[in-house]
């Protein structure tokens, strides 16, 4: 009776996985057709990796920030005109399966992706050191739960953000952007922008 107990034991977390990944293939599944949908492809990309200066990549993008972002748009508490259409009339169902899926898309730095500019990038990243980035970022700048995956982003798109929280023009969740990037010269975020872009 032990040894079956023991074994049951063995087996059950086996089961539970195997269900849990069941569960996350269907809502990959379930968000890549919302992404058909509404034509997500269209300014992020059809892997999710922009061809637009200003458009972020979603591919890799930690699932938690999408579903997030989603909400302040549907909701209308971030103010981006593009995505109104896109985001109104969203279940929460699908903003959760919209996160699975372009959490589940591999990586990718866009094609068109600016030559390094050494002096940049090591301005850039003693800046970004100093600004403690990878404390929430993660010090690989890939993110986690809500906080975003900014590694090989854009670097036009993370020069803009990074100014519209600088200057106050970007709302949502987290001032502490606003603060960590107050002062800062558009040289300097520049400097970051071409940093983070180049990991």
């Amino acid at each position: 009776m032990r040894t079956l107990t023991m074994g049951l034991a063995l087996i059950a977390p086996a089961f539970l996985f195997s269900g849990v990944a069941r569960a996350q293939d269907t809502a990959v599944a379930r968000g890549q057709a919302v992404a058909a949908e509404r034509n997500c492809g269209a300014c992020h990309g059809e892997r999710g990796v922009s061809a637009t200066p200003t458009i972020p990549s979603l591919a890799g993008q930690q699932g938690e920030f999408v579903t997030l972002q989603l909400v302040l748009f549907r909701e209308g508490l971030r103010d981006v005109p593009a995505m109104q259409a896109p985001a109104e009339g969203l279940t929460d169902q699908q903003v959760e399966d919209l996160g699975a899926y372009f959490a589940s898309l591999p990586h990718s730095p866009p094609p068109d992706r600016a030559r390094r500019n050494v002096g940049a990038y090591n301005n850039g990243a003693a800046l970004a050191n100093r600004l403690r980035c990878g404390v929430c970022h993660l010090p690989n700048l890939v993110g986690q739960n809500q906080v975003p995956h900014i590694a090989g982003q854009r670097e036009e798109f993370l020069a803009g953000t990074l100014k519209a929280y600088r200057d106050g023009t970007r709302h949502g969740t987290d001032t502490q952007m606003n603060a960590a990037v107050y002062g800062l010269s558009d040289a300097q975020i520049d400097a970051i922008a071409h940093y983070v872009s180049q990991r």
